[in-house]
C-alpha cells in the first residue's frame, strides 16, 4: 500500500521539478558550475590575450586580411571540417575572424556553423566504432573515464554544454558515441552549435574591422 501510494505521489509531481531534484541531487549543477568557472578566466585571457597582440604586437586584421588572400576559401573550410571532426584541434574562432573579412561574410559564417554541426554528428559515430578497437578502447575509457561517467548520467545537457560552451563540440559528441546515447538526442541539442557561432560572430565582427 505505501508503495502505491509512493508511486502516486511520484506521478504527480511536476516532471521539472523531479529533473530539478535529480540533477540537484547527482551533482549536475554543480558540474556546470565548475565547468562555467575554468571556462570564464581561459575566456577572459584570450580575448585580453588578443586585444594585446593586436595592439602591440601585429595587427590581426592584417593577419585575417592576408589569410583571405592567400588561402582558397575552400582549402579553409575543408581544414576547418577537418578541425571540427577530430577533436576540434583549431580554435573556431579564428575562422569566424576569417569569415568577416570575406566577401560574405554571413553566408561564410553559416557555412561554419552547418560544418561544426556535420562534424560533430560524424564524431558520434568515431565515438560508436572506437570502441571495437582495444587500445583505442584502453586508452579512452582511462583519460575520459570521468566524462563517460557524467555523459552517461547527465546525456544531452553536456551536448548542449559542449555546443555552447568553448570546449570541443567533437569530444562531447564522440563520447555520447562511445556510450551510444541516442543519435536524436546528439542532433537536437547539437543545434546549439549554430546559436553559439550567431553569438562569438556578434563579438568577434566588433573586434575585426
Amino acid at each position: 500500500m505505501n508503495t502505491v501510494k509512493k508511486d502516486k505521489k511520484r506521478n504527480k509531481t511536476p516532471k521539472a521539478k523531479r529533473l530539478h531534484n535529480y540533477y540537484q541531487r547527482t551533482g549536475f549543477y554543480m558540474f556546470i558550475w565548475e565547468s562555467l568557472k575554468r571556462a570564464f578566466w581561459p575566456i577572459v585571457g584570450v580575448v585580453v590575450g588578443l586585444y594585446i597582440f593586436n595592439k602591440y604586437v601585429y595587427n590581426i586584421n592584417d593577419g585575417l586580411q592576408a589569410m583571405t588572400e592567400t588561402f582558397s576559401r575552400t582549402g579553409v573550410l575543408v581544414s576547418f571540417f577537418i578541425s571540427e571532426t577530430l577533436l576540434g584541434l583549431i580554435p573556431p574562432e579564428i575562422f569566424i575572424a576569417w569569415s568577416k573579412k570575406t566577401s560574405s561574410p554571413i553566408l561564410n559564417l553559416t557555412i561554419l556553423a552547418a560544418l561544426s554541426y556535420t562534424g560533430g554528428i560524424i564524431s558520434y559515430f568515431i565515438g560508436l566504432t572506437s570502441l571495437r578497437i582495444k587500445r583505442i578502447k584502453n586508452y579512452l575509457e582511462v583519460k575520459m573515464a570521468k566524462h563517460l561517467k557524467n555523459t552517461s548520467k547527465w546525456g544531452g545537457f553536456l551536448i548542449l554544454v559542449g555546443a555552447l560552451l568553448p570546449l570541443p563540440f567533437s569530444i562531447s559528441c564522440m563520447t555520447a558515441g562511445m556510450i551510444k546515447y541516442p543519435l536524436k538526442g546528439v542532433i537536437l541539442f547539437g543545434l546549439f552549435r549554430f546559436l553559439r557561432f550567431a553569438i562569438y560572430a556578434w563579438a568577434i565582427f566588433n573586434m575585426v574591422s
